[in-house]
């Protein structure tokens, strides 16, 4: 509960200061509006179709890298697109990263309770998070090959590259030093959480399915990318494919560490920042940098309200989703307050 708490008290802070530099040094906001009186609304329909289709790539990918964690009975699709959806919901509304938890634990709910379970969920997310890493690196290398990169743009996408291929390297050493039999024997908490969420990185050790899961994911990304470039058709921006390759890349930097719920304000000035190389103006930029971030609320929060209803999960549940650690210690306590009764009724039964 302490590091929600931290959240909730940091991110309006920094989003406070935010919005004062958006007013001080921002671009002209009557330009800005302006220029949504030109947007061709179909375009849009059309990147919010796209971004579904981009959930759903996202979400097949997560559900392979789930079926090779743990043994079956596996949740069906249906169940784990859910938990994705309300996990998009959540990282949209709230600050953090609560929707990697919160996807954790509404899929939790349709699985059989055993020892661990959360934490081997967590591991899936962060191994689904890695496969990030291969489409990243593409579109690098095409961005690179193609766009017109700022000095400042050029540093940002090697250093995201940078931190994605040191967590790959750090999962692959895990998952080779994994050993199923030591999940019984974990004595310590840590070392138990540490233990079953190697098993979450189960995908890792097993190459088709790693390969498949990857392939999604980049298959996510490039709807994505068309998205991007369908919605700078609606902004009347008419550039082409590498500037929405550099504007999805900036996009994915500005969103590395969420500060505040979607790092408003941050988002629109690393989409109309860059995109002032290609002759596009600051204010029209920066209006389509809120129009993309409204496209993916709009997509997030409208299958995930779905979710929630079908679930039977608020958002108050959201808030307090405990993380691999929390959950472990209930169990541990759970089982020394059996072992406590089971041994108080030994006794009432030993003659006095």
């Amino acid at each position: 509960m302490k590091r929600h708490a931290w959240g909730l008290v940091l991110s309006p802070v920094l989003l406070g200061i935010v919005v004062v530099l958006l007013v001080w040094r921002g671009p002209d906001w009557e330009e800005v509006f302006d220029a949504f009186t030109i947007v061709e609304w179909w375009w849009i329909a059309g990147a919010i179709v796209l971004n579904v289709f981009s959930v759903l790539a996202r979400c097949l990918s997560w559900h392979v890298v789930i079926e090779q964690a743990m043994p079956p009975p596996h949740p069906r699709f249906r169940q784990t697109f859910s938990a994705f959806s309300v996990g998009l919901l959540a990282n949209s509304v709230l600050p953090g990263r609560i929707g990697e938890l919160a996807r954790v634990g509404v899929l939790a709910r349709h699985l059989p309770g055993g020892k661990g379970i959360w934490a081997t969920l967590t591991g899936t997310v962060f191994a689904h998070r890695l496969f990030d890493l291969f489409p990243a690196a593409l579109l690098l290398v095409y961005v690179l090959q193609t766009a017109k990169i700022p000095h400042w743009a050029a540093t940002s996408l090697y250093l995201f590259v940078g931190i994605g291929a040191t967590l790959f390297a750090v999962a692959m050493a895990g998952a080779k030093t994994h050993q199923g039999t030591r999940l019984a024997d974990a004595d310590k908490k840590v070392h138990q959480v540490i233990t079953m969420v190697r098993t979450g990185l189960g995908v890792l050790r097993a190459p088709v399915p790693a390969v498949g899961a990857a392939l999604l994911q980049t298959l996510g990304w490039g709807f994505q990318l068309a998205a991007i470039y369908v919605a700078m058709r609606a902004f009347g921006i008419h550039e082409s494919l590498p500037a929405a390759a550099l504007v999805l890349a900036l996009m994915n930097v500005a969103t590395i560490f969420p500060l505040w719920p979607g790092n408003v304000g941050l988002v629109q000035a690393a989409v109309a920042l860059p995109l002032v190389s290609y002759g596009v103006a600051k204010a029209r930029g920066f209006a389509f940098g809120i129009g993309l971030q409204a496209i993916d609320v709009a997509v997030g929060v409208g299958l995930g309200l779905i979710a929630l209803g079908r679930e039977g999960v608020t958002f108050a549940m959201l808030k307090r989703m405990p993380g691999p650690g929390e959950e472990a210690e209930d169990e541990s306590r759970a089982e020394a307050d059996m072992e406590a009764a089971l041994e108080t009724r030994a006794r009432a039964r030993v003659p006095g």
